[in-house]
């Protein structure tokens, strides 16, 4: 189970938290005043709750300063809204990117594993990296982002010699604090690879590229094959790997953040940026073999983004507007919001695990609906 980033354990934290604070739940007022169905007050009046703005070493696209640009890039959408407020931010954004390259890059020269803190989506230089496309497509700081994903694709040595990926980590999983003894490969889009290679091959869409850009993705399409697994069940892959292998890949739920749909989008994403056919066809009928299995689905118990139906909503969605047949995952959407609806709504109002994205999540599957902005560019799904 993956879980929001960690952040201290502070107010002013918790507001600053795209995850679970008042800057997630601004998406939803956000969405609704682009529609003209909310008055913009509405968003001025979140966003005035969070301050002043986290910029240290912890600071993610899911926390502080990266979080508040991404929420304020989506209200001023092709407008003028915020505009100085966002000037100020961006070059907080790439300071404080520059500073994390630098410390990444040292990590690596003296050959020390990396951690989900530096790399990751939460809370590493891939989902500053997403910010950056979106933001500051033409910048130095995003070339240099992509150049050190590139180079974390490179093996590494491990304890016995032996190679191993370059984004091993030496820590286990938050979650699983005992399952990974000597540290592990992650292969989840949240925590683990597929975030990077998603986010790869979302900036070779939009033709940002580095040198060896398409050679990085492939090692990494390579080793997603190497793990993967097929059945009578369909498609999957583990959560991670350890120094023994890979865990038993028992089919498990079908959530955004560890499973299934998630590494389906993502292998989508680079299939398209690769132009493979193969991999593209694979990736979409692994997605659909879970929407086909009662027992997957089944594993869904709640309505969030991360890992529940919420999640794979948007998913299914963000596949079927680039699949060979979109009718084979739009004609799955009416079962899957009913499964939504059979579920308690959350607790909380969070955007990552609370009502906050699903309701966002649910909205846009309503018959004729349109979506005002591109709220899950934080997912790496567009």
């Amino acid at each position: 189970m993956t879980t929001a980033p960690p952040v201290p354990d502070t107010d002013l934290a918790t507001r600053q938290s795209l995850a679970r604070g008042p800057l997630g739940i601004s998406l939803l007022h956000i969405e609704r005043a682009q529609r003209g169905l909310a008055p913009w007050r509405a968003v001025h009046r979140q966003l005035a709750t969070v301050r002043p703005l986290i910029d240290g070493d912890e600071a993610s696209l899911f926390l502080g300063a990266p979080a508040m640009t991404y929420v304020l890039h989506l209200a001023a959408a092709d407008s003028d809204r915020y505009s100085g407020a966002l000037h100020t931010l961006d070059n907080i954004v790439a300071t404080h990117t520059r500073r994390r390259l630098t410390t990444a890059h040292s990590r690596i020269d003296q050959g020390r594993y990396a951690s989900f803190a530096e790399y990751d989506l939460f809370r590493g230089l891939t989902g500053l990296g997403a910010l950056l496309l979106r933001r500051q497509p033409h910048s130095d700081e995003l070339k240099r982002v992509l150049e050190y994903l590139v180079r974390l694709t490179e093996p590494v040595a491990g304890p016995k010699g032996q190679p191993l990926p370059g984004w091993w980590v030496g820590h286990a999983p938050a979650s699983h604090t005992a399952a990974t003894p000597g540290g592990h490969a992650n292969a989840g889009l949240a925590h683990g690879v597929t975030g990077p290679l998603a986010f790869l091959a979302l900036a070779k869409r939009h033709g940002i590229t580095v040198d060896d850009h398409a050679t990085a993705m492939a090692r990494i399409c390579r080793w997603l094959d190497r793990i993967r697994h097929s059945d009578h069940h369909g498609t999957r892959w583990p959560r991670w790997i350890t120094e023994t292998g890979p865990p038993p890949v028992q089919p498990s739920a079908p959530s955004w953040c560890y499973g299934t749909p998630g590494l389906a989008r993502a292998q989508q994403l680079a299939a398209i940026a690769l132009a493979d056919e193969d991999r593209k066809r694979m990736a979409e009928r692994a997605l659909l073999y879970c929407l086909t299995d009662p027992h997957q689905l089944d594993q869904l118990t709640n309505r969030g983004l991360c890992h529940g139906v919420g999640g794979l909503l948007r998913t299914v969605q963000r596949v079927a507007e680039e699949a060979e047949t979109p009718t084979a995952f739009t004609d799955r959407l009416p079962e899957l919001r009913d499964r939504f609806l059979a579920l308690r709504a959350p607790e909380g109002s969070g955007f990552l695990e609370g009502a906050t994205g699903a309701a966002l999540a649910f909205k846009s599957t309503e018959p004729d609906a349109t979506t005002a902005c591109d709220w899950d560019v934080c997912l790496l799904l567009t």
